[in-house]
């Protein structure tokens, strides 16, 4: 992988007026800047359609940053790194000469090699346009590298997304493309692979001959807020499953990969999409469950139900809760489950991972009646994040007892948040945590049958779930018939 050094070149983000960049991507770009990640040789342009001029970004900017940590000279300094273009890529006939012009001046006066980095830091439907047009208008033509960073989502199904692959394709390579998903620029998502790899007492336990099953949950106390028009077309299971949580699937289930680099990563992931066991069509009601949000309290207040949401039909078949069970056709997997989870207005927030190993052949304590507590990893991934194992042991008489790692606030403080993260692994040329077309499209391939078979047998029960509620009964149900639960998402306190 490259190394950590400065780095130069020209980003160029597109929606530089918007939601993404003012709240993530500016703070970020600022981290990386004060911890010396950027070079003298960097500049930024800022794209969007409203007239603003380069004072006017570099005051947004400057709101932006506000609350981070350093002095104001410093983020003074770091507002002038900053240059507006004004451009409304929704219109076919858009020029981008005028942002030739500026990136090619820019390139001349920082000394930036030709190093380009686009990021479309908004609404999908234009990623296909903006790709093309950059082409055609020479902003790809240069001697340094040039690459694309584009959000989710990734089209709406796997023709969709195809279509919008072929099209970037045609101005971008493969290797130039970098699908973010934020999850992976998360810590303890990233150190999922430490854990299995690093630690010889768990990789030869990583296995069916010792893992009951495991779950992934990744819930929300928020309902869908302002983004109903959005949620209508896309739901828990394109907005979560289809992208972030199947991610995490990969990391936890792939083999191990010859050595820890970009390649090899993306290898292990695709193998292990593709031995994902399929589901038929009259399959979908025996492995998923599908939820809405009815009305209930949420810290002592009374929310709406999601019918009764901004932008939202008052018949919505749109889920807002997903819970599924995942197998796998491979020698290691065989026979485990692996449970999904996630939704929006539940009690509580939080994306862990739980490892169930299986119980011992023979309990020979005493009370030889009575089950002994199953051993269990906890993976937090947010808003804590840290490792627990739960082990059986003689304390006090009581079991279980854990062995907990959680980061204290200064190491918090430390961590890069996950886009500062991302844009610096996108800005050296390392796409280990980026998604490779052919994980988009398995995952895509798979979580499509679910949504045609929703798509053609509307709910009934919608809603189905109060507010402030862990979900529908159909998903504990889901794992009952297997005899297993839920873990909870809050660790109890040892005292």
């Amino acid at each position: 992988m490259p190394t950590i050094t400065k780095q130069s070149g020209l980003l160029m983000i597109f929606g530089a007026t918007g939601d993404l960049a003012q709240r993530k991507l500016f703070p970020s770009l600022y981290r990386l800047y004060t911890k010396g990640r950027l070079s003298e040789n960097f500049a930024c342009i800022g794209i969007g359609r409203r007239e603003w001029t380069t004072e006017r970004l570099k005051q947004h900017i400057s709101d932006s940053i506000m609350n981070e940590h350093g002095p104001a000279e410093e983020k003074q300094e770091f507002t002038k790194l900053f240059y507006y273009q004004s451009l409304d890529v929704s219109q076919k006939d858009a020029s981008f000469n005028d942002l030739k012009k500026l990136a090619d001046t820019l390139d001349t006066q920082y000394n930036l090699k030709g190093n380009r980095l686009f990021y479309l830091a908004m609404a999908p439907e234009y990623f296909g346009s903006i790709a093309t047009r950059l082409k055609e208008d020479g902003l790809t033509e240069t001697s340094g590298y040039k690459r694309l960073v584009i959000e989710k989502p990734f089209g709406h199904d796997f023709e969709s997304a195809k279509e919008l692959n072929d099209q970037l394709r045609k101005s971008f390579a493969e290797d130039e493309i970098y699908r973010i998903d934020h999850y992976l620029g998360k810590e303890m998502v990233q150190n999922i692979e430490v854990i299995r790899f690093a630690n010889a007492f768990f990789e030869p336990l990583w296995n069916n001959h010792y893992i009951a099953n495991i779950q992934i949950t990744s819930t929300e106390t928020l309902g869908v807020e302002d983004r109903g028009r959005y949620y209508e077309n896309s739901g828990a299971l394109r907005d979560m499953v289809q992208n972030h949580i199947m991610q995490i699937v990969s990391l936890l289930a792939m083999e191990p990969p010859i050595k820890l680099s970009t390649d090899e990563i993306r290898s292990e992931k695709v193998k292990v999409l593709r031995a994902l066991k399929p589901i038929k069509d009259d399959e979908v009601d025996d492995y998923f469950v599908r939820g809405q949000y009815g009305a209930g309290e949420m810290d002592g207040k009374l929310v709406p139900s999601y019918r009764e949401e901004n932008m939202v039909a008052d018949n919505s078949n749109t889920e807002t809760f997903v819970a599924g069970k995942l197998l796998f056709d491979n020698f290691r997997w065989a026979g485990v489950p692996f449970y999904i989870r996630t939704g929006k207005r539940l009690g509580e927030k939080s994306t862990q991972i739980v490892v169930q190993f299986k119980d011992v052949p023979m309990n020979l304590f005493y009370r030889t009646e009575e089950k002994l507590n199953p051993n269990l990893l906890v993976i937090n991934i947010q808003p804590e994040e840290g490792i627990t194992l739960h082990l059986n042991a003689k304390k006090g008489g009581k079991t279980p007892v854990q062995l907990n790692f959680l980061t204290s606030k200064y190491d918090r403080f430390n961590t890069p948040e996950a886009y500062e993260r991302l844009l610096f692994d996108a800005m050296r040329g390392d796409a280990t945590n980026f998604s490779h077309w052919d994980e988009v499209a398995l995952s895509w391939k798979y979580t499509d049958v679910i949504s045609r078979a929703w798509e053609r047998e509307p709910a009934a029960c919608f809603p189905n779930y109060p507010s402030g509620s862990m979900g529908p009964v159909s998903a504990d149900e889901l794992l009952a018939k297997d005899g297993f639960h839920w873990w909870p998402v809050v660790e109890e306190t040892d005292k």
